[in-house]
């Protein structure tokens, strides 16, 4: 596959991510994660914001100096102070990347900067300026680009290129935009920009209408080679790009999106957990790709169509993404008889045609007062039903029958 559908992978993690109400993690924490991201193979580590804090500061410069395979991006305001501060956090870095942000929307600009068009224009151009004394790597933002005048946006663009920005980024800031909206939007953006050839486009979609994995892809195909994602899709109020959904996506559809990343996909689990585990917030279960129950089924018609071939009901297999396959089939009330008696060899149980009937029926009993029966339960199940047990005294064979095995497991 040629390089020109090669997609450049910008994990904000650390930096959106991590500055999420509750996300919050230490310096060493952030460390640990940028050496699972690096092991992950994202190509760009953006490692915090360092004027932000001390602590910030102090993060990027020991990922700098300890993560070496990726680019290390420090995020930096268009002032004078934050650059030099992300050049100073930045030193120790093999491939260093000063990421320069400014917004250029009208309403932005009014209600929150209180400045110009030109004002900004001058702003941005100055702040790149200063970012390649410390870097050839620079790359500038223009928040709020989706709602952004796109003449305007064109003429900032050009000019920043003009100073050496290699990177544009032109963020979906608000979630605000559409698939449809978002890969027409770069199309015209590209080709009315001369010198758009100079430089890489950037996608960083949120997720405020659930749709920045469909954008970021849209994105992709309206001509973007950078995507800006989080792991477990976290970020400022509802998330940024889930890192996971949007690489598998260019896995499994590369019938209509034939694009590629150098992401070991076999690690996403993994390194979701770890973000889990750092950051105390749990991944909600019916989350794509990493969520405990993506490949589990409970359903009795689903569980029989994986058991005769996965490809009926799942589009990836769990090993792909690093989950276990032996928590693919759940059981409960709504399991199949192929599902108990699967589980059951699996625990090393040969059991006869009238034993799985009878377990089958327990699991279901046990079911209606359980949401998932553990494998403890099916052992006990399979141990009553092996073990009848004896009759009270005086009670009659027709007696036993009636009580069963399967009820108050």
């Amino acid at each position: 596959m040629s390089d020109a559908n090669r997609i450049i992978v910008f994990d904000t993690t650390l930096r959106d991510g991590e500055q999420a109400p509750g996300f919050s993690m230490d310096v060493p924490t952030k460390l640990r994660m940028a050496h699972a991201l690096d092991a992950l193979g994202v190509d760009v580590i953006e490692a915090g914001f360092p004027i932000a804090s001390p602590a910030d500061s102090e993060a990027v410069q020991e990922i700098a100096a300890g993560v070496r395979r990726p680019v290390i991006a420090a995020l930096a305001r268009t002032r004078r102070a934050d650059i030099e501060e992300a050049g100073r956090a930045l030193a120790p870095a093999e491939r260093p990347r000063i990421h320069t942000f400014l917004a250029t929307s009208d309403l932005h600009l009014a209600a929150k900067l209180r400045m110009s068009r030109e004002e900004c224009l001058e702003a941005a151009v100055e702040a790149v300026k200063l970012a390649r004394r410390f870097t050839d790597d620079v790359e500038f933002s223009a928040e709020d680009a989706t709602r952004s005048d796109r003449g305007f946006l064109c003429r900032l663009i050009e000019a920043v290129i003009r100073e050496g920005c290699t990177t544009i980024n032109l963020p979906d800031t608000v979630g605000y935009a559409t698939p449809d909206e978002m890969r027409e939007f770069f199309v015209e953006i590209m080709s009315r920009v001369p010198s758009s050839g100079r430089a890489v486009f950037s996608a960083h979609c949120h997720n405020d209408l659930g749709l920045a994995v469909a954008n970021s892809l849209a994105a992709i195909q309206g001509g973007v080679r950078q995507v800006e994602c989080a792991m477990n899709g976290i970020g400022e109020r509802a998330g940024n790009a889930s890192l996971e959904e949007l690489v598998m996506a260019l896995r499994i559809r590369q019938d209509r999106l034939p694009y590629h990343t150098g992401i070991k996909s076999e690690a996403l689990f993994q390194t979701s957990q770890l973000l889990s585990e750092a950051t105390g917030e749990p991944v909600q279960c019916n989350k794509a790709i990493v969520g405990r129950n993506a490949f589990a089924h409970e359903a009795g018609i689903h569980q029989d169509g994986v058991l005769k071939d996965a490809r009926t009901y799942e589009i990836m297999r769990p090993e792909d993404v690093g989950q276990s396959v032996s928590s693919r089939l759940v059981l409960g009330r709504h399991s199949g008889r192929h599902a108990v008696h699967a589980r059951c060899q699996a625990l090393g149980f040969t059991l006869a045609p009238d034993e799985v009937d009878q377990v089958y029926r327990a699991v279901i009993t046990l079911g209606e007062h359980r949401k998932a029966i553990a494998d403890g339960d099916l052992r006990r199940i399979v141990d009553r039903v092996r073990t009848p047990p004896a009759p009270p005294s005086g009670a009659t064979t027709a007696h036993v029958e009636a009580v069963g095995y399967g009820h108050g497991v």
